[in-house]
């Protein structure tokens, strides 16, 4: 897994490319919370370059989350591909994510 960067006026965007699984998602994990240390409060991930998630993937998305919104923050998930979406949907994350297409309609929302 590779993460990118780009640091937006409105908030970070941070790509995954390639799998976000067991082991990528502690190295993950760890970036988004030295974000959050650094006062990110405004995160777009972007998976659009994304080939796998597994649950501990997922639940990284989850910590994150829920750790961005204890600080009054806001993180969005765009460019999930149709299999991706429907991993999402049948774990619920869909009710508990904004999901957006692409980068340019996660921006709008902040």
């Amino acid at each position: 897994m590779e993460i990118t960067e780009k640091n937006n006026e409105k908030c970070m965007i941070i790509g995954i490319q390639g799998r976000l699984d067991t082991i990528s998602s502690i190295v993950f994990e760890k970036r988004l919370t030295e974000l959050m240390d650094n006062q990110v409060s405004r995160i777009i991930v972007n998976c659009s370059q994304m080939d796998f998630i597994s649950s501990s993937g997922l639940r990284t998305l989850l910590f994150a989350l829920k750790r961005i919104t204890q600080a009054k923050g806001k993180m969005v998930i765009c460019g999930l591909n149709e299999n991706f979406h429907e991993i999402f949907a049948i774990s619920g994350f869909t009710q508990i994510f904004e999901i957006y297409p692409g980068e340019e309609e996660a921006l709008s929302v902040f």
